[in-house]
């Protein structure tokens, strides 16, 4: 029988995934989603931020601003290392 998640879950999956950068195979180990859910429902996101973006272009949507984040916390993570150094 297939599991059914709410989509508060898919959406925090999805985040661990995009934003956080962590892979399906961790994910996977941790919450026992298959690879082909989180696959899916990161599709699904990326297309419901396409149709958004459609409707209106002159505002960021989830999906860039969810990468801009990962982008930040990277940098900040490199500052942080070299201020230790």
């Amino acid at each position: 029988m297939s599991q059914s998640y709410t989509p508060e879950f898919k959406k925090k999956i999805v985040r661990l995934h995009i934003e956080e950068g962590r892979t399906y195979k961790s994910i996977t180990a941790e919450y026992g989603v298959s690879k082909a859910s989180i696959s899916k429902w990161c599709a699904e996101f990326s297309e419901e931020c396409h149709t958004k973006a459609q409707q209106n272009p002159d505002a960021p949507n989830d999906l860039e601003l969810m990468k801009e984040n990962l982008r930040l916390r990277k940098e900040l993570e490199e500052a942080k290392r070299r201020i230790s150094s």
